[in-house]
């Protein structure tokens, strides 16, 4: 319903979650053209990881906050507090809110989040919560993929 609601242009529609991405990546199952084959060169070492958490609007935009610790409730606050604002402005202009859809992560729904929605849905912003174990409708999932599969898997040799 609320693709549906975004489609018709009745609401505003993104999908949030976090990844991490290293230079150090475990070889995974892509595709090749025929008679290639993919290679992935990379350091011994690991290194530090990066964390960011993605907000996709499909079709418009893909914002997101960068992190080299994990996100925790205070990062997240501080990204939707920023999602409010702009939610803020479009209601104001459009009259029409905006939906974030999201897992049920520990930060989504901490108690220090969630003395937060109250004032967020003021603001035209509103938190829906996917059920557990259900990535597959977070459309951004598929985004983090593309990524680790075809842009940082290394060229073709």
């Amino acid at each position: 319903m609320l693709e549906l609601a975004a489609a018709t242009g009745e609401i505003y529609l993104k999908y949030l979650d976090e990844s991490g991405f290293s230079l150090w990546a475990e070889p995974l199952y892509t595709w090749a053209k025929i008679g290639k084959q993919k290679r992935i060169e990379q350091p011994k070492k690991k290194g530090r990881r990066l964390n960011i958490c993605g907000l996709l609007e499909p079709g418009k935009s893909f914002e997101y906050g960068l992190a080299l610790k994990s996100f925790k409730s205070e990062d997240y606050i501080k990204l939707m507090d920023w999602q409010a604002s702009i939610a803020e402005e479009r209601l104001k202009k459009t009259g029409k809110i905006t939906v974030i859809v999201q897992d049920g992560g520990s930060v989504h729904v901490s108690k220090l989040t969630k003395t937060n929605h109250e004032r967020w849905s003021a603001q035209g912003l509103y938190i829906f919560l996917l059920p557990s174990y259900s990535p597959e409708l977070n459309r951004i999932e598929n985004e983090w993929q593309r990524i680790k599969e075809d842009e940082l898997a290394g060229p073709y040799v």
